[in-house]
């Protein structure tokens, strides 16, 4: 096939049915039903400003207006400076921290599912496509797929399975014109197996040549910016089930040691997600011997966590539901035993199991893990969609969080760095590191600065309520309310007053 010299054969009036022949492929799939939200053109170039937000997201409603972190003064009063700033008490400046480009990308509303055990080929054109590649391939997301890098793009895949079997998934890289690629396409049509998925990688961002693709059964089309995780979500996007469970987002609650305070403040914001922003939210307590959340709530299950994790493999919405205790309409618990009569000898794959089918309870899932570090708390952090370390102002708190937080960044690339939120800061005559070192410390500016109050917190802890129900004008109550929805990544709604009219009106 030859375009016309004096034609240009991706003008909108040519014929697509006449330029363009159709080539029966093994490897055809149907076109996907709705657009895609990550693709090139939908994303805003956005300059990036001196101190980035490492948790912005692109597109989020009031994301131009999103304060600072919060530092909370005690209740002594906004004169003093209790966190030895210059300032009287003034937050510290953001600080830049070297995230991932990506993060300027699109975040999912809730959590994201990774991909099945499939085995993926990425033939590339550049080095720098390679080295994306090689980044999108050591993703939580992708675990569990096979990924092989090869370089010499399109040419170069269909040379190689005229001799092999294709894979899964085929993602291939072109700079070819138009004619010369949809030439190569229809070869590699002829040299794959059936059911194997294309994602072509190209230079030119053209609609008819997408729409080509498309109608060849091309299963995506990417073009320039690209980064590793538009790869892995184009990747995800392909093997979504629409029958799939919803998946919740998953928050991790983790203390830098002991004594911090991470299961009260993790209880505090799943009852600030579900009271305050009005959505459905899961509290698992998976610190077993010890955990606190049914104190904190007043609760008293007979079953519990243990129970899930004994038996995964017969964790059902039902039995699930038996298992859970309802600590308000839209507040739902898994507590802890709390007891020492049992060695809790349980795998890393229960727990992975147990809480991959929580998330698909509620769209929020908060896990209170405990301060011991094994195995399965080591996989549940690096898998959960959002982390939060919560630490003192203390040089044992200083170490133990940034080993944590260099860990998670190795670990996790293509996420956001973990929020890190500062409590009992002001403890009266216990030496502190001030706020603006332990942030620079770690290359991270504070989410949450909460002051050391133990008549408000060591009343809710007695009473078994919240600090939004016994002090719900605190500035404590409204940090914690900021930072859950920091977390939820949404607005409380709004509340509408009632008119003097309508109660005039009001039957009595």
């Amino acid at each position: 096939m030859k375009p016309q010299q004096s034609h240009d054969p991706f003008d909108p009036d040519f014929e697509a049915e006449d330029d363009f022949t159709s080539v029966e492929g093994a490897w055809r799939d149907p076109p996907p039903a709705a657009a895609d939200p990550f693709a090139p053109e939908a994303l805003e170039e956005v300059e990036p400003e001196a101190f980035p937000d490492p948790f912005a997201e692109l597109g989020g409603a009031g994301t131009a207006d999103r304060p600072d972190p919060i530092v909370i003064e005690p209740a002594g009063g906004h004169d003093e400076d209790p966190f030895g700033l210059d300032g009287a008490g003034a937050p510290p400046p953001p600080l830049a921290h070297p995230v991932h480009d990506m993060i300027a990308g699109a975040e999912a509303a809730f959590g994201e599912s990774s991909l099945p055990r499939i085995t993926i080929h990425i033939f590339c054109v550049d080095a720098e496509t390679a080295e994306m590649a090689g980044q999108a391939a050591a993703d939580r997301r992708m675990e569990r797929a096979t990924v092989v890098t090869r370089m010499g793009g399109l040419a170069a895949a269909v040379e190689a399975y005229r001799n092999e079997a294709t894979p899964s998934l085929v993602m291939v890289e072109s700079a070819d014109p138009a004619a010369q690629l949809l030439g190569l396409l229809d070869k590699l049509a002829e040299v794959c197996d059936p059911g194997t998925k294309v994602v072509v990688i190209g230079q030119a961002n053209d609609i008819a040549l997408y729409r080509e693709l498309m109608r060849r059964g091309v299963s995506e089309y990417i073009v320039p910016p690209l980064n590793p995780l538009l790869l892995v979500r184009t990747a995800a996007s392909l093997y979504a089930d629409p029958s799939a469970p919803f998946v919740g987002r998953q928050i991790a609650f983790c203390g830098a040691k002991g004594g911090a305070g991470a299961s009260t403040i993790a209880h505090n914001i799943a009852y600030s997600i579900t009271e305050r922003l009005l959505t459905g939210a899961v509290l698992v307590d998976l610190d077993l011997p010890f955990g606190t959340a049914g104190l904190d709530f007043n609760q008293d299950p007979i079953q519990g966590v243990v129970d899930a994790l004994s038996q995964p493999d017969r964790l059902d919405p039902v039995l699930m539901d038996r298992m859970m205790v309802r600590c308000t309409d839209r507040l739902s618990l898994f507590a802890a035993p709390a007891t020492l009569e049992a060695d809790y000898d349980i795998s890393t794959e229960a727990f992975e199991e147990v809480t991959q089918k929580i998330r698909s309870a509620a769209p929020f899932v908060v896990l209170d893990l405990p301060h011991a570090w094994t195995p399965w708390k080591r996989k549940i952090l690096l898998s959960s969609d959002d982390l939060v370390i919560v630490a003192t102002p203390d040089l044992a708190s200083l170490r133990n969080a940034k080993n944590m937080i260099d860990l998670v960044r190795r670990a996790r690339p293509n996420d956001a760095p973990p929020r890190l939120v500062l409590n009992q800061v002001g403890v009266p005559g216990r030496p502190e590191i001030p706020v603006k070192d332990f942030g620079e410390a770690l290359g991270l500016t504070p989410a949450l600065c909460l002051p050391f109050d133990p008549k408000l917190f060591g009343q809710a802890a007695n009473n078994g309520q919240m600090i939004a129900v016994v002090g719900p004008k605190s500035r404590s109550a409204e940090g914690l309310d900021h930072l859950a929805q920091q977390i939820a990544r949404r607005e409380p709604p709004q509340v509408q007053k009632a008119s003097l009219l309508s109660s005039l009106f009001k039957k009595k």
